[in-house]
């Protein structure tokens, strides 16, 4: 994971996910001077990582060097506009990594050519470093430039590699979208307190706590969540009640698969598919 003035590392894109990895790979060793981040108009949380690590920022990509590596962070509506800059910049050897939402790889190779690029999808617990992001390599990916990606996306949590590009919104569907299904989560429990009886602001902690209690549970276990599951569902208990019309046949399991296939079928129309 060693970058150099001479072929640096280009983040084009520094948006709040753009400024935890910043962070992450600064923890990681990455050298800051060998690091170059073109954005317009980054926040200033992501202005306060640059400033103190004396990482170099500049409005647009610039022309004189060539780059490593590219990580592209850039909505996908501005992809248009971003690409054609870069296409003097990057190499026939230069890895390209991408993390825009929806954007395959084949808008990638009409801009650039068939270079090393991935295609990687993060989600938003990766602001705290405790993301998983799934990638997607082409063939001109090495094994070395697959281990250099592992190691920059590892600072804000796990990695998985894709066999396949299709897995990509599948993907989505689960772990992408998937932060938003546990927020919805603990809104409907703290709901459900309320209409109980407890005051909005205790039910409100309460679910909070309860749903990211639970995900840290699973996390530091080795024990599947089914187990873990039934570790705490004493027979004809409280538990089992609540878990009796959460696992119906009209409960919980069918509207999260349904869910799922909306967010994969949605994934794939905007990638034009």
């Amino acid at each position: 994971m060693t970058f150099s003035n001479e072929r640096p590392f280009l983040l084009v894109g520094a948006g709040k996910m753009g400024g935890a990895m910043l962070s992450g790979w600064m923890a990681e060793g990455v050298d800051p001077s060998a690091i170059i981040v073109s954005d317009p108009g980054p926040p200033d949380e992501v202005r306060e990582v640059l400033t103190k690590h004396g990482i170099k920022l500049v409005d647009r990509p610039p022309e004189d060097v060539q780059p490593g590596l590219v990580m592209i962070a850039v909505k996908p509506q501005l992809m248009d506009v971003v690409l054609p800059g870069l296409k003097s910049v990057v190499a026939s050897d230069t890895l390209v990594l991408s993390v825009a939402a929806g954007t395959p790889v084949s808008v990638f190779e009409n801009a650039f050519g068939r270079v090393p690029l991935v295609r990687a999808m993060p989600n938003t617990p990766a602001m705290v470093k405790r993301g998983i992001t799934a990638a997607f390599p082409t063939a001109a990916v090495s094994e070395a430039q697959k281990e250099t990606v592992t190691q920059l996306l590892s600072s804000i949590g796990q990695v998985v590699w894709l066999e396949s590009e299709e897995q990509v919104d599948f993907v989505t569907g689960v772990s992408g979208s998937g932060p938003a299904y546990v927020f919805w989560m603990a809104e409907c429990l703290a709901k459900a307190g309320e209409d109980v009886g407890l005051p909005a602001g205790m039910a409100r902690q309460l679910a909070i706590a309860t749903v990211t209690g639970a995900g840290e549970l699973m996390h530091q276990s080795d024990i599947d969540p089914s187990t873990l599951r039934q570790n705490v569902t004493s027979p004809n208990g409280t538990t089992a009640a609540a878990l009796n019309v959460l696992m119906a046949d009209d409960g919980l399991e069918p509207l999260v698969t349904a869910a799922v296939q909306a967010a994969v079928k949605r994934a794939g129309e905007l990638a034009g598919k």
